[in-house]
């Protein structure tokens, strides 16, 4: 574990506190940029950790900064806005170093993190993605909410692009943004509803007209959809190199945990659908997307994604149906004859799995 970093060295930061997942997230992340890394050996970069458990790092070349509750409680005031805390962790980290790059935890990298750093420079920030114009969806909550005040203050328009804060890379001498978006956020908060992305929407409007924008969706993974399936690989990932993370093998591993969604080919999904049409017409798309979590990948992250796909089945189900699915129900459907032919032997776990699910 490292102490103080060089001020002259590129700061990667990460903000990790509470569920155990959050962590084995940004140890992944981590240990994905310390695998790329060794395609820029003569660079030098540093990794900061804030956070409520430094347990989780101590086999990685980081610093671990101290989260504790009362200092995350005073970062998220005035109105407990628990993103608003990611803007003050970057601004303390540009106090100390001359460019820095906060990511989330649920991202990984496509080649040397120091790629990303190329793209901060004085007068731009860089961000994870820019999506749409504020004008497109006027039905969503921060248009409907804020759009007429921020307009009338001259803040923002219907052009304005949205970003997405899953990256946000600065220099030392734009960190004024960083105060302008928070006090965008303290200001806004009351109006926005409970907005979820109100911090990436502020940051938006803090750049706005004022920075170049620019973004790295095609450096980095950002796995903010169908996060449940990204989760397991990395998980499985974990379990197999918690102890030395940064083992050569831990490190090549890294890349073999793919962006890619872990389906079956399309020639086996159109065996799934022949196979599955002598069923009852109610089960037939359901033991399809059961099937889906029993092909044999090659590779083994993403076979660590089965459960998963028998989770999302089963929620796809109760969707359709309009209704959850009880116990009785749904061991009346895996007990069917064909059922049990189609599934085999792997029935007895997807059952097992799917009646130990958690009430929600």
């Amino acid at each position: 574990m490292m102490t103080a970093p060089s001020t002259s060295r590129p700061q990667l930061v990460y903000l990790v506190f509470g569920s155990e997942t959050y962590h084995q997230e940004a140890v992944f992340s981590i240990s994905s940029a310390l695998s790329w890394l060794r395609e820029t050996p003569d660079a030098a970069l540093d990794i900061q950790v804030f956070s409520d458990n430094p347990q989780p790092y101590k086999h990685l070349p980081v610093r671990v900064r101290a989260l504790d509750e009362e200092t995350r409680r005073r970062w998220n005031e005035p109105h407990g806005y628990h993103f608003r805390a990611k803007h003050v962790a970057l601004r303390t980290v540009l106090e100390e170093a001359e460019t820095a790059l906060l990511i989330d935890t649920d991202t990984f990298f496509h080649c040397s993190p120091l790629k990303l750093f190329e793209r901060v420079h004085p007068g731009t920030l860089l961000c994870n993605d820019y999506y749409t114009h504020y004008g497109n969806n006027k039905e969503n909550v921060l248009y409907s909410a804020l759009s007429a005040t921020l307009m009338e203050k001259g803040l923002a328009d219907d052009q304005m692009m949205l970003l997405n804060s899953g990256v946000i890379g600065l220099h030392r001498q734009d960190a004024h943004v960083l105060d302008r978006s928070i006090a965008l956020i303290d200001e806004l908060f009351p109006s926005a509803q409970g907005a979820y992305t109100l911090e990436e929407f502020c940051l938006s409007v803090a750049a706005y007209r004022t920075l170049e924008v620019k973004k790295c969706p095609d450096l980095i993974h950002h796995y903010w959809s169908r996060k449940q399936l990204f989760r397991a690989k990395i998980k499985a990932w974990g379990v197999k190199h918690a102890a030395q993370p940064i083992s050569q093998e831990a490190l090549d591993d890294t890349r073999h945990v793919s962006a890619q969604l872990p389906r079956p080919p399309r020639s086996q999904r159109m065996l799934y659908k022949i196979i599955t049409l002598a069923l009852p017409a109610h089960l037939r798309q359901f033991i399809r997307e059961i099937l889906y979590g029993c092909y044999e990948h090659p590779n083994e992250f993403d076979r660590a994604c089965g459960p998963v796909w028998w989770e999302k089945a089963l929620q796809n189900q109760q969707e359709r149906l309009g209704t959850p699915v009880c116990q009785h129900l749904l061991e009346q459907w895996l007990t069917n004859g064909l059922v049990k032919l189609i599934l085999g032997q792997r029935r007895t776990a997807i059952h097992e799995h799917l009646l130990n699910l958690p009430s929600k």
